[in-house]
């Protein structure tokens, strides 16, 4: 079974004398608990896997069971290490604070038992975290197949990674492409939809969110300002709900609004967003043409392959201190900026589509200290070759 890089940090933490909770923390159908399990069969030691994802409502006590369920396997084994693994452990409201008073409860009686958490909604899981657990914890962020990964895994090609996207549970349904949009929408969107967000988060417009998710999806690597948008949905709702609610569907793993690069923060936050998908597999999923009319459609195919590279720069920077934004100013932009620190990396991609603004590199430039300027595509950086490389070598 093909196994993700990610699995070799959670071996390696997990190995180490010093216990911390590993939290493996990221968007659904993207591996979590196929990595959980694949440990549990690396390390032969006493373990215990349990799901909140579950049909039952699970509550605070079910915690407390499963916690005492590992405790009683490493006491009648009489081993010197086992793993408690906790799926979705997100959906348990008030969960922190047991998990803190029974991860203590283990450390003063020097019970050597090591503590794996899966979540799919991050921003739930990093609240909880920071509430109850600090000093505890360790996050491994779970983003997205790369196209390295989906490659390696599946055979794919370029052209198939950036049409097909990367969840890996889709991979074997390319060829029936009514039964894989089928998958994507039912087994993937709704989901993360209605029991990620909706069922976790206090949303006072449901419609509202779902439309704003397929507009992003329609308009992925366009700037759309906030009233447009408005008009789009017509909405009567505000702006401040719209930047809410792609804050939540961002923390979902399903699409962000990317911000202006300004210099200022409070200037980036005032901005048009440029909408992107952080999956290609939301966009095309939802669009009625086929791969292979997608890839005869000039305009089509340059706005995936420009939301391609926007999900793998996004997707790349996860847990890491780089940030990503877009330029504009005077119908000129620079489609991706690259900053760590001081350091500030433009990107323009040539995909072959028709924009309606112009390259922006030069005046970007101007206005800023740019240490790189990067073209994929068009003569430039083969598109292949920038999927496959690290965000981190050009910010370095």
């Amino acid at each position: 079974m093909y196994k993700r890089p990610v699995y070799k940090t959670l071996l390696k933490r997990i190995s180490e004398p010093r216990r911390f909770i590993q939290v493996l923390a990221g968007p659904r159908q993207t591996g979590k608990t196929t990595l959980a399990m694949q440990l549990i069969d690396a390390l032969n030691v006493p373990s215990h896997y349990a799901t909140a994802d579950e049909p039952a409502l699970k509550d605070l006590v079910w915690i407390e069971q499963q916690w005492e369920t590992i405790r009683a396997r490493l006491k009648n084994t009489g081993r010197k290490k086992a793993l408690l693994v906790l799926d979705e452990i997100q959906k348990i409201k008030g969960w922190s604070e047991v998990v803190k008073r029974l991860w203590d409860e283990d450390t003063r009686a020097r019970r050597p038992i090591h503590v794996v958490l899966l979540g799919s909604s991050p921003l739930l899981v990093q609240r909880g975290l920071s509430e109850s657990l600090a000093g505890r914890f360790e996050i491994i962020p779970v983003t997205h197949w790369s196209y390295k990964e989906m490659r390696d895994a599946f055979g794919w090609n370029v052209n198939q990674y950036i049409f097909y996207g990367g969840y890996p549970g889709a991979a074997t349904l390319i060829d029936d492409p009514e039964r894989w949009r089928r998958y994507i929408r039912d087994s993937l969107i709704e989901p993360t939809i209605s029991r990620d967000i909706l069922l976790m988060q206090r949303v006072d417009k449901p419609a509202l969110l779902r439309r704003l998710f397929e507009l992003s999806c329609i308009y992925s690597s366009q700037v759309l300002s906030y009233q447009k948008m408005l008009g789009q949905l017509q909405d009567a709702g505000n702006t401040t709900t719209l930047a809410h609610y792609l804050d939540l569907l961002k923390g979902a793993g399903l699409v962000m609004g990317l911000q202006k690069y300004a210099g200022q923060y409070v200037r980036q936050r005032a901005s048009s967003p440029k909408l992107l998908v952080l999956n290609t597999a939301l966009m095309t999923a939802l669009s009625d043409l086929t791969f292979k009319e997608a890839m005869e459609d000039s305009e089509q195919w340059g706005r995936v392959v420009e939301s391609a590279i926007g999900a793998a720069l996004a997707n790349g920077i996860t847990g890491t201190d780089i940030e990503l934004f877009y330029w504009s100013s005077r119908n000129r932009e620079v489609d991706f900026v690259l900053k760590k620190g001081r350091t500030l990396i433009a990107i323009e991609v040539k995909s072959g589509r028709k924009k309606g603004t112009l390259p922006g590199m030069e005046a970007f430039s101007k206005e800023f200290r740019v240490s790189r300027k990067l073209l994929v595509g068009g003569g430039g950086i083969d598109i292949e070759e920038f999927l496959l490389t690290p965000v981190e070598y050009w910010v370095d």
